[in-house]
């Protein structure tokens, strides 16, 4: 879901994933896991915050592109790649938030940017716990061995510098307090928008690509 809104006195873009609560809901919603068209759809608000000069958000939570035949049918690849290359040059602040899950390609369509946060009991990983234990030891019981090994905590993709900040969640989860955490998650985007906004286009995104060119150095 996504469009223009108002957010600490600015006009923005909000781009975000829904997966839904209950039974229904998720069905509907197909558990997060966007199709080739959500990605377009992305990439249209991308290319409006851009010509109109408006600062993007996006707000991270799905366990990945969905793995259908109709997705492969609808160019799924292209969809996501084209997403990645337009974000990488796009000529104004894009904020990152991974909110629960950041699942793969998924996650990585709409979370290239200036700025990565998580939510200190959020993931981010290129592929689920349970989808590498069951390519690794033909056995999804594996996962967690899997998740240790891929480190996908908030906290170490922070350590090897893969995410510039942690969003601290109340006690028990951000669903516990989502009053408290909403405002957390508020105070972070507008402090990484007011620091982005005071830098010239150019040197942002002579940021962004350095950034991006250090992973896995």
């Amino acid at each position: 879901i996504g469009g223009i809104g108002t957010f600490a006195g600015r006009s923005c873009v909000l781009i975000g994933n829904t997966k839904g609560r209950e039974v229904d809901e998720k069905v509907k919603n197909n558990f997060g896991m966007p199709q080739p068209d959500g990605y377009r759809k992305a990439l249209r608000l991308f290319e409006l915050a851009e010509h109109f000069n408006l600062p993007v958000c996006t707000f991270i939570d799905t366990p990945g592109a969905y793995p259908g035949v109709s997705a492969e049918n609808n160019n799924q690849s292209e969809a996501i790649a084209y997403n990645l290359m337009r974000l990488s040059t796009l000529r104004t602040p894009v904020v990152n938030v991974v909110t629960g899950e950041g699942g793969s390609g998924g996650a990585l369509a709409i979370g290239v940017g200036d700025s990565l946060m998580m939510l200190s009991y959020s993931i981010y990983s290129v592929i689920s716990p349970e989808g590498c234990a069951s390519i690794l030891w033909r056995k999804a019981e594996h996962a967690s061995d899997a998740a240790e090994a891929m480190q996908i905590t908030a906290k170490q993709l922070n350590e090897q510098g893969l995410v510039d900040r942690i969003i601290e969640e109340p006690v028990g989860g951000a669903h516990r307090d989502c009053k408290a955490m909403a405002e957390r998650i508020s105070v972070a985007c507008r402090s990484e928008l007011d620091r982005l906004e005071d830098m010239s286009k150019d040197a942002m995104l002579a940021q962004r690509t350095q950034r991006l060119r250090q992973y896995g150095v």
